[in-house]
């Protein structure tokens, strides 16, 4: 798998392993800072993985990576050659240049997209501008992409400059819309992500909704059982301003410290400054930083809480913790945004509050707290979750329509 792991990653890590176990042969192409082994594979959980070196990529080379990076192509050139694919499946394209696809439309190989986030329209992948944080309703000419960009450089008279640099964006949209175009099929792990593309010009019909599944655990845990005037919290996921933790902290500093218990999960070394204004913000003495949490020890330590909270302030796309945290039977408060609001219903296996509003989860948390009842009618509402075996499958007939369709 690459350097860095998130969401994506680990989905692609777990369906990958499923496909082995049900009889795929899985070869995976991915950049990595380095690779003493290449152009040799790695195999891992019957996983043949080509980790291509790229060095250390920063925001910049990534993004230039789009346009051009014929090294890379040649080393997807020799993979192809090598391992003769009948389709690819591609789980993003950050980091690489759109150009594989053209490898892939020369040879005939078909491949399916997934649309894991907005990167195909947005080159923050978020949604989210970098001058103001607030929610993007998607390109203006791509002034407002060049804003970002300029934003993310620090670069001031950042109004004068966004003409002059949107071309480049209005390239980058030509490029990754012929991926798009070139798909035998998109899929997309909600509906709001569909439509969302489908705000955007994508037709929606090409778009097929599979909802992501999930490793169950092998074995049963006992879950907390709620307690009156006493709660235990947990946020698991990245520590970036996009996932809101600063307005669960926040939030939680306002509930009374004895009987309030917060953890924080998270890899604290990706945003380092981040993660010290979140230290220098924790005045409650009952949060406390775990650090990052290891897949081995997920389903105990959340068997242990009474509930998660996921406080986005962008258009999360399917948050897998939700299922996670459904599947040991631990209700989930979230923000009402994005997918996140069809992931949740509201009053009956979680509960939904404004987002970047502390008050309001504060209030919610408090009587949560103070109400054990509901916590106790939350968990019974939570319904069992959508597994890998049963995503796999549903991923095994959108791969089977688009081999179908060379012979049509």
């Amino acid at each position: 798998m690459p350097d860095h792991i998130g969401g994506t990653e680990l989905y692609a890590k777990t369906l990958s392993m499923r496909q082995v176990q049900t009889g795929y042969t899985v070869t995976i192409f991915v950049p990595a800072e380095t690779s003493p082994a290449w152009p040799e594979p790695a195999e891992e959980d019957g996983v043949r993985i080509y980790r291509f070196p790229t060095g250390t990529q920063s925001a910049t080379s990534r993004f230039r990576s789009t346009f051009i990076n014929s090294t890379i192509k040649h080393a997807f050139d020799l993979v192809l050659t090598k391992e003769q694919p009948d389709i690819v499946h591609i789980q993003h394209l950050m980091g690489l240049p759109v150009s594989l696809v053209d490898l892939l439309l020369e040879r005939g190989i078909p491949y399916v997209l997934t649309l894991h986030d907005y990167w195909y329209i947005c080159a923050n992948a978020q949604l989210l501008t970098n001058y103001d944080n607030t929610i993007c309703k998607g390109p203006y000419w791509w002034i407002n992409c060049a804003r970002c960009a300029l934003a993310r450089m620090e670069l001031r008279n950042a109004d004068l400059l966004s003409p002059a640099i949107a071309p480049i964006f209005a390239l980058r949209n030509r490029l990754v819309s012929r991926a798009l175009s070139g798909a035998r099929h998109l899929i997309a792990p909600t509906l709001f992500v569909r439509d969302t593309y489908g705000s955007q010009g994508v037709n929606i019909d090409r778009i097929s909704v599979v909802p992501h599944g999930i490793d169950t655990p092998s074995e049963s845990y006992t879950r907390r059982e709620p307690v009156e005037n006493e709660i235990r919290v947990a946020y698991i996921g990245g520590l970036s301003w996009q996932k809101g933790v600063h307005v669960l902290i926040e939030a939680f500093n306002g509930l009374p410290e004895d009987g309030s218990f917060l953890s924080i999960w998270g890899n604290q070394e990706a945003f380092p400054d981040y993660v010290k204004e979140l230290r220098e913000l924790a005045q409650h003495r009952g949060i406390e930083f775990k650090g990052q949490l290891s897949r081995q020890w997920l389903w105990s330590a959340l068997a242990g809480y009474d509930v998660v909270v996921v406080p986005s302030l962008w258009y999360e796309t399917a948050s897998l913790i939700i299922q996670e945290a459904f599947a040991v039977g631990v209700p989930v408060v979230a923000s009402n945004l994005g997918a996140l609001a069809s992931r949740i219903i509201d009053g009956e296996d979680g509960l939904l509050v404004p987002p970047n509003d502390p008050f309001a989860l504060a209030t919610t948390l408090r009587k949560l707290m103070h109400n054990p009842d509901l916590l106790r009618r939350l968990q019974s509402g939570i319904q069992p979750v959508y597994t890998i075996p049963e995503h796999a499958h549903e991923i095994e007939v959108v791969y089977d329509s688009a081999i179908g369709e060379l012979f049509v």
